[in-house]
């Protein structure tokens, strides 16, 4: 049975026509188009959404910085735009300014001499070159302070810049300056007359970025691309998009080295750890810079800007949910080891350690627990939550030549979370089946080939225009099609499957039996989640399930989800005023993920749907206080779900570790307690076997918690994680080791006392620093020579002694590389979790079920609902005192809606024809019918006094 819906229009005479003539939908009760929707900038597009921005100097506070349109005196000297090829690069707030490939234009003398006095004394440390001057030879290396990995930040130690002058190396906030052959007094005078000088000559007035360079930087500057001053006219610069033709003693160190690895992920914003911070450079800088608000200037080549390291996840995350790509670029030595190495004066050695976008937020990096806790109880507003849902979804395309027929292939995964969805269909031009399927996965993230049709990407670019209106933009993203041939995708998949070790994998046999175009697209997924190193998530075959499936669910196609407002409302894509708004009272993350499965893909079975009203009615109507118990035990749970995921894919903190498992075990110790109550009270079916199982499946995790050390775990000192060290020997050997060289600076005490005379010395920590030797001033006359003085006070000085340096020295390099094995045994602990993975995925599973039930029940209490009557084999439509759910609950307790029986009948009235003048309901009638039936077959009570219906296959509309 299938119910169909269209609304006729029909022309009615002028004479009984009305005068309003406008129809509102049902979400113009709660409110309409947010005016701010299109002032979102969320960046979203094809390949990467790449957004050119404007550099420059960062707006001024609370966005007082303006740019007026008819006044271009010193916008031009604020910011300077480059756009290679002649084109022009727009930004809403800088000026656009064109520019040539071979010189650079600046516009007519109108404002040149009138500048303010603040800006003239800005320029006055700058050099104007008065001549045509070739690229001088780069003076030594680390010269004048030079930008080497040196001091001033712990971490980086060693390495220079390879010309004179300040460079940006890993250096503390110190700058070198090298002075210009003019004087000071000749360089402001030239710069002045350069700067006024009224003469309309062009190259007079040329505008040179030379000008804006530091002194004793070989007159050269560079922003993301090359800029060179050439053999011929002075003051005019050429621009070639090209960044490696400079010569390599050009670049710092630190920026070869950011080079080499931008090179290799060009379409990701990187961050660069230097000690303390994270840096961007070149467009990166911009871009990150515009989005974060944060000031961007030119250090030597590149523009940059840094933020800090405790805010990394804050600012990788609003990047990310502007649709950028973002990764993490990490120191791999540290200090202690780096300097007792032959590499001891080399930089730093840094790699590519993470990957982000919307779709793969899953890492220590971006989830702090202790941090998105104070997220959620409102302590902190400037961090960007994660979405309900977080799907990757991947397309295919493939044309069958003997049917004449599209055949799209669709695999949909949430690495957060282990979802898998697969689909394979035949959609026709229009593209509706794929729209249907698009709006209820609801990716944040889109995998296509590059030689994606017109029609699909029309609407995948629909989609993602509606997103960003409704202010959470798609990511859209084109791959080599080569990656989505069958032969290349079966390759892919076939090397990953038959090389994976894990135990319950998938078998590459149910792998081979799947459709040729989900194939497809199980391939480019493997290797885009490779990138992230979270593919382990396409392993187990538990994790799998088919989309849509009509022999299992109600088919709601794309108009009839949107024009229903099932899971979005219609005026501001908004949950609030949707079906899903109705029923969603869940108090779990996870159970709220579920119920939109249940909301968007009713059931058709008879048996599940009775299962559900049962349980439903046994919360309503139940004593038993085995059932609040039982509610009370899901109130500010964490996100279970993506925790177990997470620790599944080895990027857990030690702080997230032990908030899920403390977690899971209390649920499953509180859980068995309440067994024999279960056993005894509850007759659900249903609930019985979701309570029963559970406190099984959740033991495992005791196991693992007892192993730690809460205070260390909650604090991330891995170093002291582990309670019992039985289990880990390497550990063991290194606290042994780090045990000997503190007993022997201990018994170095004896020598010191025995020196200085002072039988009760012992030794001080000042600052962080260990084991010095406390001397009053009034006594240096007694100490040894070869001590060396670490820090002093009027009254004191502290020392240490040749052997304390060396003993310390070795502690040092003894706690670093404690550290790394810690970190390597933090890894296998996480791995040896993982083997329970889907014994915990599906405790959590059956929490959120039980979350559902008790959701549909709180609703059915609240609003007075009735439990239809399922008529399985009968064709019928019959409700009593219907309401339609979502104005039902908007008007509150008014009770001003009016309720409307229907009748139905297989063998009796088939067809309803609802005429009316405008506004008068009509549609909210028809919409009334269609809603009632698809929470009857949710499982979920109905408003109304009494409903019989039968197993609809699918609801259709216009």
């Amino acid at each position: 049975m299938r119910l169909y819906i269209r609304k006729i229009s029909v022309k009615m005479p002028k004479s009984i026509k009305k005068s309003c003539t406008t129809q509102t939908s049902i979400s113009s009760y709660f409110g309409g188009l947010s005016s701010s929707a299109s002032d979102r900038n969320v960046q979203s597009g094809i390949i990467g959404n790449s957004v050119e921005l404007c550099a420059g100097l960062k707006p001024g506070p609370r966005g007082k910085h303006k740019h007026s349109p008819n006044n271009n005196r010193g916008s031009l000297w604020k910011r300077a735009k480059l756009a290679h090829n002649g084109q022009e690069k727009e930004d809403m707030n800088c000026e656009v300014i064109s520019w040539r490939v071979n010189e650079i234009r600046v516009p007519s003398s109108r404002g040149a001499g009138i500048l303010s006095s603040s800006t003239l004394e800005r320029l006055k440390g700058f050099v104007c070159p008065s001549e045509p001057q070739g690229r001088g030879p780069p003076g030594p290396r680390n010269a004048g302070g030079g930008p080497g990995d040196v001091g001033g930040r712990p971490g980086d130690v060693g390495g220079g810049c390879a010309h004179g002058g300040n460079g940006p190396g890993d250096v503390g906030g110190r700058e070198a300056v090298a002075h210009g052959e003019m004087t000071g007094d000749q360089e402001r005078q030239k710069s002045e007359e350069e700067w006024r000088s009224p003469e309309p000559s062009t190259k007079k007035q040329a505008l040179s970025l030379i000008q804006f360079a530091k002194p004793g930087e070989g007159r050269r500057i560079r922003r993301g691309g090359v800029m060179k001053t050439p053999p011929g006219v002075g003051g005019e610069v050429s621009v070639t998009s090209a960044p490696c033709r400079i010569s390599k003693s050009g670049y710092t160190p630190l920026e070869q080295q950011y080079l080499q690895i931008k090179e290799q992920h060009n379409d990701a914003l990187l961050a660069v750890e230097c000690g303390y911070k994270y840096r961007f450079f070149g467009e990166d800088a911009e871009k990150a810079a515009k989005q974060l608000n944060i000031f961007c200037h030119l250090d030597h080549n590149f523009m940059t800007c840094s933020i800090p390291t405790h805010r990394l996840f804050v600012h990788v995350r609003r990047l990310v949910s502007q649709g950028y790509k973002v990764g993490v670029v990490k120191q791999t030595e540290t200090s202690a080891i780096k300097a007792s190495g032959a590499n001891k004066n080399t930089l730093f050695t840094r790699q590519l350690s993470a990957l982000y976008t919307k779709s793969t937020l899953v890492g220590e990096d971006v989830n702090p627990v202790h941090s998105l806790v104070d997220v959620e109880e409102g302590e902190c507003d400037d961090v960007v939550t994660d979405p309900p849902e977080s799907y990757l979804l991947c397309l295919s395309e493939t044309w069958d030549k003997h049917r004449k027929q599209l055949i799209i292939g669709l695999v949909a995964v949430q690495p957060s979370t282990g979802d898998v969805l697969l689909d394979c269909f035949v959609d026709g031009s229009t593209r509706c089946e794929l729209e249907g399927r698009v709006l209820k996965v609801k990716p944040v993230e889109i995998l296509v080939p590059s030689d994606l049709s017109d029609s699909s990407h029309r609407l995948l670019q629909s989609i993602v225009t509606a997103s960003v209106q409704a202010g959470d933009g798609v990511r859209i993203e084109k791959r080599d099609s080569a990656q989505f041939d069958f032969a290349s995708a079966m390759n892919t998949v076939t090397e990953f499957y038959c090389h994976t070790q894990d135990s319950g994998s998938r078998p590459l046999s149910s792998i081979a039996s799947l459709e040729s175009p989900v194939v497809c697209c199980l391939g480019p997924l493997i290797h885009y989640l490779t990138e992230f190193n979270l593919q382990r998530v396409l392993l187990h075959h538990s994790s799998f399930r088919h989309l849509s499936c009509e022999s299992d669910g109600m088919v709601l196609s794309a108009p009839t989800l949107r024009n229903l407002e099932i899971l979005t409302n219609q005026t501001d894509g908004g949950m609030k005023g949707s079906l899903l708004w109705v029923l969603d009272h869940t108090h779990t993350s996870f159970g709220r993920r579920l119920m939109r499965k249940w909301v968007s893909q009713p059931l058709k079975d008879a048996q599940s749907i009775c299962e559900r009203q049962f349980a439903v009615c046994e919360i309503l109507e139940s004593d038993a206080v085995t059932l609040p118990s039982v509610r009370a035990l899901l109130f500010r749970l964490p996100d279970l779900e993506r925790g177990v995921c997470s620790i599944y894919h080895k990027k857990c903190s030690t702080q997230e570790f032990y908030l899920i498992s403390s977690s899971l075990s209390r649920l499953g110790v509180e859980l068995q307690a309440l067994l024999p109550s279960i056993q005894s009270q509850l007759s659900s079916t249903l609930l019985r076997g979701l309570l029963l199982d559970t406190p099984e499946l959740l033991a495992p995790a005791h196991n693992f918690l007892k192993v730690l050390n809460e205070k260390a775990a909650k604090s991330g000192d891995k170093r002291e994680l582990f309670c019992d060290l039985s289990g880990f020997p390497v550990l063991q050997g290194r606290r042994v080791e780090i045990q000997s060289v503190l007993t022997e600076i201990q018994d170095h005490r004896r020598e010191v006392r025995k020196t200085l005379r002072t039988p009760t010395l012992d030794y001080v920590r000042v600052s962080g620093q260990e084991f010095l030797i406390e001397v009053k001033n009034s006594m240096v006359s007694v100490v040894p020579s070869d001590w060396v003085k670490i820090s002093s006070t009027k009254a004191v000085s502290r020392y240490q002694s040749p052997y304390l340096i060396g003993r310390c020295r070795s502690l040092s390099q003894l706690r670093e590389q404690l550290l790394i094995d810690s970190q390597k045994e933090w890894t296998n602990f996480l791995h040896q979790f993982g083997e329970y993975y889907h014994t915990m995925k599906k405790a959590v599973g059956n929490l959120a079920t039980v979350d559902c039930l008790f959701s549909l029940a709180e609703v059915a209490k609240q609003r007075n609902y009735c439990r239809p009557v399922l008529c399985e084999g009968d064709r019928q439509i019959v409700i009593r005192d219907g309401r339609h759910p979502v104005i039902d609950l908007l008007m509150g307790e008014h009770t001003q809606y009016v309720p409307n029986n229907t009748e139905l009948q297989g063998d009796g009235r088939r067809t309803l024809i609802i005429s009316g003048p405008n506004m008068g309901g009509k549609s909210s009638y028809i919409r009334q019918v269609a809603l009632v039936s698809i929470m009857a077959q949710v499982g979920s009570y109905v408003p109304a006094t009494e409903a019989r219906l039968g197993i609809l296959d699918g609801i259709y509309t216009r």
